[in-house]
């Protein structure tokens, strides 16, 4: 069995990123759960482009966006910049974090967990918000509810996953082939990119799948309370169909 898993250098171009992944359905209800104190402190983690970092900076709050790759902060930078914005960007591990402050607010969004391919990543990045988080602080995490039949279907044939241009002119198409792994719980992805209507590379996007009691215990054992679990961005109850894994937690 393999037991090295990444993710793809393109996928994390910082262009070929924001193309795909523009979209805010997730953001009211970050918002939502903010401090209704403007002064308190904010840390997200695995922050991206900005993509959430800075529509909530632009709400007033002080908030501070955490990454582990140089491009997409240099991304984030330049949009705060043009949105004339003062946000620190941290080019940091989460597995290891060591910031000199503390926060009232951390989140983990966009799925990111599924990046932590073993335990003790997840039991160390968890520590690192716990160590971080102010007393009774909130922690907010969403990733997927896993669901198999997906997994299945997915595995017979390569499928067309999207289509788009990016800022700097590129036209993209995304072709998706899976295979999961039963005994490490790694749901193997390759992404195949065509750009201007060529072949350019394979990337893979290895992604750990946590199941809802697993995670349940992991967050309880690290020392969190679960306030709420919902199913869905809209706060609806999980269930056994919702597509996500979206935690309150103390």
């Amino acid at each position: 069995m393999e037991d090295k898993y990444t993710v793809g250098d393109l996928i994390y171009d910082a262009n070929i990123y924001d193309g795909m992944n523009g979209h805010l359905n997730d953001l009211q209800f970050y918002k939502r759960w903010l401090p209704k104190n403007k002064g308190a402190r904010i840390l997200e983690l695995c922050c991206g482009t900005g993509r959430l970092t800075i529509p909530i900076a632009k709400e007033g709050y002080d908030i501070c966006g955490v990454d582990f790759t140089p491009s997409m902060l240099k991304q984030a930078r330049a949009k705060a910049s043009k949105a004339e914005l003062d946000i620190e960007f941290i080019e940091a591990d989460i597995r290891t974090l060591d910031l000199p402050e503390k926060y009232d607010l951390i989140f983990i969004p966009f799925n990111s967990i599924h990046h932590l391919y073993k335990n003790e990543d997840l039991f160390q990045a968890l520590r690192g918000v716990k160590k971080h988080l102010k007393e009774g602080g909130q922690f907010l995490l969403d990733c997927f509810n896993p669901d198999i039949r997906y997994v299945v279907e997915a595995e017979k044939e390569q499928m067309q996953i999207a289509e788009y241009t990016t800022e700097d002119g590129r036209e993209v198409v995304i072709k998706q082939n899976m295979r999961y792994e039963n005994k490490t719980q790694i749901n193997r992805i390759e992404w195949h990119y065509f750009i201007n209507g060529t072949f350019d590379s394979t990337q893979n996007l290895d992604m750990r799948l946590f199941f809802p009691h697993e995670l349940d215990a992991y967050l309880k054992v690290n020392g969190f309370a679960i306030v709420h679990k919902f199913g869905s961005f809209k706060e609806e109850p999980f269930q056994d169909d919702s597509e996500k894994q979206i935690f309150i937690c103390r």
